[in-house]
């Protein structure tokens, strides 16, 4: 690679060398074989999904969390159009605009969960939650719940009339979250479950990440790792108390495993919930994709591509960026947010994954947006400033993000080689050492139209 040409550590998604084409040949000519198996394929699904995928999914997940309650039943899975997409749809159903006091998000949120509440009506109800070493300051979000409902409406009629609503929506994403790359503690979990039991909340994680996991240790096997830490809606589960509509969702998304092009994913809850998901008409979203993905699922394709070449190659790259950083950045101020390290037991090794890291630049450095437009400008280099990363609406979290996230910026391997992403993070590094030397500029005008250029291009394509 030259160095006049761009490189782009903002973007979560897989590389299209990494897209499972063969597989996925093999199994469109398997389902367009005859009649008997292209038919029901090209109909319109059922409203949950194919069961044989819901199967196949419950299955899967069972063999990756080893919930200790027990095996997943494909009752409690069903298909969606992937995970924004269903994002939307849980909201429409089990939310209100008037009934529903507020929509908590971790801070950093990831970005396009923002417009995506906002559009199924709960526009202004947005409200930050601040984000600790364990993934979640739960006594800040307990303190804002209670005051919300204090100051709330207790007689407000929601105008919707659905079986069941929520009066508060916690979205979050536990596992290797988008952008800080942090892990949920296992405390902090349970005691979000028991907090939305008892402030009638819906948590809404995005658990896409989750099956891209390998030991911090690179010279550590896989074997070594252990179960995946559990889900919201496992521990929800498992804790006894709950009710027939659960306090969790889980969200899943097969565009980072397979194809963002497939547009299919799945999601957990109780029976009773996924079956209230089941009632729109049209069909299933994705039917088709969602056929050839179960058939990967039962070749068993599918998890070999997971385990044989999403793992190792994303491995070597998170590998490549974290020595990058800590051989180019670090030395010259920068810090990298890893939060507290997850292992599944004394035995099993500390885990990373997913798609991003979060590094934080010296307080006295110009904004996050400030270099992020110097990276641009200077260098040809894309990167995710903290500030698009506030939950759109709340004075207070843009307020802390002065402060905290907003001093920073994502990085993402996904999408780069290793190669691509070192020099991309020696690119950063002349950025850094241009703020030391005081060349760059606190322009917030041409920050400010650098991002609303980025938001146009980059974000909205951006997953």
């Amino acid at each position: 690679m030259t160095s006049n040409q761009p490189i782009n550590l903002l973007l979560g998604w897989p590389t299209p060398a990494l897209h499972p084409d063969r597989s996925l040949h093999s199994a469109a000519t398997v389902v367009l074989a005859d009649n008997e198996t292209s038919t029901p394929a090209l109909r319109y699904g059922p409203q949950l999904g194919r069961e044989a995928l819901r199967q196949g999914v419950a299955s899967w997940l069972t063999d990756i969390y080893r919930p200790t309650s027990g095996d997943i039943a494909s009752s409690r899975v069903g298909i969606s159009g992937g995970a924004s997409v269903n994002l939307t749809n849980i909201l429409l159903r089990f939310s209100d605009p008037i009934y529903t006091r507020r929509v908590w998000m971790i801070e950093p949120t990831y970005f396009m969960a923002c417009p995506m509440i906002e559009d199924a009506g709960l526009t202004g109800k947005l409200r930050g939650v601040p984000e600790d070493e364990e993934g979640l300051d739960i006594e800040f979000l307990r303190n804002a719940i209670s005051k919300a409902d204090a100051d709330g409406d207790s007689e407000a009629k929601p105008i919707k009339n659905y079986p069941k609503l929520f009066r508060h929506i916690i979205y979050a994403v536990p596992t290797f979250s988008n952008p800080s790359g942090k892990i949920m503690s296992l405390c902090r979990r349970e005691e979000l479950v028991r907090l939305a039991r008892e402030y009638d909340a819906l948590v809404i994680t995005d658990d896409v990440y989750d099956a891209l996991s390998w030991p911090t240790d690179e010279t550590a096997s896989l074997e070594s790792v252990g179960p995946l830490p559990p889900r919201i809606v496992d521990i929800d589960r498992a804790l006894t108390g709950g009710s027939e509509w659960g306090n969790s969702v889980s969200n899943g998304s097969f565009s980072k495993i397979i194809a963002p092009g497939m547009r299919v994913g799945w999601f957990e809850g109780t029976p009773k919930f996924v079956e209230n998901m089941g009632k729109v008409s049209g069909g299933c979203i994705g039917h088709f994709s969602s056929s050839l993905i179960s058939q990967m699922i039962t070749t068993g394709e599918f998890t070999k591509h997971i385990e044989n070449v999403l793992i190792p190659t994303y491995r070597k790259r998170y590998n490549a960026m974290v020595a990058a950083i800590n051989k180019y950045l670090v030395p010259l101020g920068v810090k990298l947010n890893a939060g507290s390290s997850y292992q599944s037991s004394e035995d099993s090794a500390k885990i990373a994954g997913g798609y991003f890291l979060y590094i934080t630049f010296p307080d006295a450095f110009p904004s996050a947006d400030a270099l992020a437009t110097w990276a641009k400008t200077t260098q040809a280099l894309t990167i995710a400033p903290g500030s698009i990363f506030t939950v759109r609406g709340d004075e207070g979290s843009d307020r802390r993000s002065h402060k905290t996230f907003g001093r920073g910026a994502r990085l993402s391997w996904a999408w780069n080689e290793e190669d691509v992403i070192v020099e991309g993070i020696q690119r950063l590094a002349l950025v850094v050492q241009d703020a030391l030397d005081g060349k760059v500029q606190q322009d917030e005008a041409g920050a400010q139209t650098f991002l609303a250029a980025m938001a146009r291009i980059d974000i909205a394509t951006t997953a």
